[in-house]
């Protein structure tokens, strides 16, 4: 299972659509997203203060689009082990297909932060 932290509308515009797409497919040529581990601190870094964010659990075994795992171009990365497992993140390099989204989860930032939504797949 991977993640990706998408706004509301986002989604929404998804379901019209057929397929969900991010801005970053257009300016980097794919679709960030995270390992279990890695959603909260992507959600601290780049989504503090967003308000009806989602959590997108994918089944990247459902994927149309190719999957590579690729080290990060955020600075937090530069102290990781770009060869370790932990430091790559996957990269969906196309559309995402919407049945390749198992679940969609409410995904908010309380006084203390981001946490894991309960019962996360």
């Amino acid at each position: 299972m991977i993640y990706h932290i998408s706004s509301r509308a986002a989604w929404q515009a998804a379901q019209g659509r057929g397929w969900y797409s991010a801005p970053s497919l257009a300016s980097e040529g794919f679709i960030h997203c995270s390992r279990r581990e890695q959603v909260l601190a992507v959600a601290e870094d780049f989504y503090r203060g967003a308000a009806d964010l989602l959590l997108l659990c994918i089944d990247e075994d459902r994927l149309s689009a190719e999957l590579r795992w690729e080290a990060p171009a955020h600075p937090r990365a530069e102290g990781a082990d770009a060869t370790t497992v932990e430091a790559l993140f996957p990269h969906v390099y196309g559309k995402l297909n919407l049945d390749a989204v198992l679940e969609v989860i409410e995904f908010t930032e309380s006084e203390d932060g981001f946490r894991l939504p309960p019962g996360l797949p």
